[in-house]
């Protein structure tokens, strides 16, 4: 996939294009399904499969105190968009001067001159333009008057006729349900960071944990001890995670991400790793002493082993 971090960076010559335009926070599967029916169109007619999302959520310029956390980071955000097979992905800047743009300034701006569109896709609620002035039938006579189509694709409802939304997705990670929110996504929320030296309590009780730096990527769910994955170097281990503050101990910073992988030692401080929740185990606990705290990590631990599916190692060795 081609990335363009600015309009000027699109090549003269670009197209023609079957654009889609929004936020794309998470990539979740309302978006795939739109990206699906964009690639099938360039296909059917022969044009380049382009996305424009922005760099932050508008409202982070427009209404900061109404902004929600991202779901993904930037980075986290262009992986996902290029694991769909779409062409290319043109990230723009969302300052005031873009939030400025009348609305057939933005059509002729960037997609006609810059992208030179042919086909646009866009959902029902698509605003764009400043002042959100510009709807999806402002956009057809503007595709009338610049030779595009548009197409209006139907949101994805799995149940209760309720659409998958960013917003929604949010709501299940605050809850810890991880595994409710990997369906909506499509795959498990994931959270990207660098593993830094923690206070080696965990070795000291006989499991190791990768600590992540406090600056990671991606929206962090619940406090609680989850089952998931563990990626390093594009390898994946089987984890047990704890999210949280860790009650038992003080002086824990808050929203620590610890996994100890399972059967397994490694070496990953100054990596940087893919942490992926599957399933919640349980909430965070105070403990009044050691022992409970571990015969608990233990247990937690048999857990992570029967939802990921994982044998133990020794179990594995007598079989061979």
């Amino acid at each position: 996939m081609k990335v363009f971090h600015a309009v000027s960076e699109v090549p003269d010559g670009w197209g023609p294009s079957a654009i889609t335009i929004g936020k794309f926070d998470g990539v979740h599967t309302g978006h795939r399904a739109v990206i699906d029916r964009l690639r099938a169109v360039a296909a059917e007619r022969g044009l380049v499969s382009t996305i424009i999302t922005f760099d932050r959520n508008p409202l982070e310029v427009l209404a900061p105190a109404k902004c929600p956390p991202s779901l993904v980071s930037n980075a986290q955000k262009l992986d996902l968009l290029a694991s769909t097979g779409v062409d290319a992905t043109l990230m723009v800047a969302f300052d005031r001067a873009l939030a400025a743009l009348e609305p057939e300034e933005f059509v002729h701006h960037i997609l006609v001159d810059r992208l030179h569109a042919a086909a646009v896709l866009v959902g029902s609620d698509f605003r764009f333009g400043a002042r959100g002035a510009g709807d999806v039938e402002l956009l057809r006579r503007l595709g009338e008057t610049y030779g595009f189509t548009v197409e209006l694709i139907d949101d994805v409802r799995p149940e209760h006729g309720r659409r998958v939304s960013s917003t929604w997705i949010r709501e299940l990670l605050a809850d810890g349900d991880v595994a409710h929110a990997t369906q909506l996504l499509g795959a498990p929320p994931t959270v990207r960071g660098l593993v830094v030296h923690g206070a080696a309590r965990g070795r000291e009780l006989g499991f190791p944990t990768a600590n992540l730096s406090p600056e990671s990527e991606g929206l962090i769910p619940a406090d609680g001890v989850y089952a998931g994955w563990l990626t390093d170097a594009g390898e994946r281990y089987p984890a047990a995670i704890s999210v949280g503050n860790n009650p038992t101990f003080e002086g824990v910073p808050q929203k620590q991400v610890e996994a100890y992988v399972l059967d397994r030692e490694l070496d990953l401080y100054d990596h940087t790793v893919e942490v992926a929740f599957v399933e919640r185990i349980r909430g965070m606990v105070a403990y009044t002493g050691i022992e409970p705290l571990i015969a608990q990590i233990a247990d937690d631990v048999e857990q992570a082993r029967r939802i990921l599916g994982v044998v133990p190692a020794a179990d594995a060795d007598e079989r061979s």
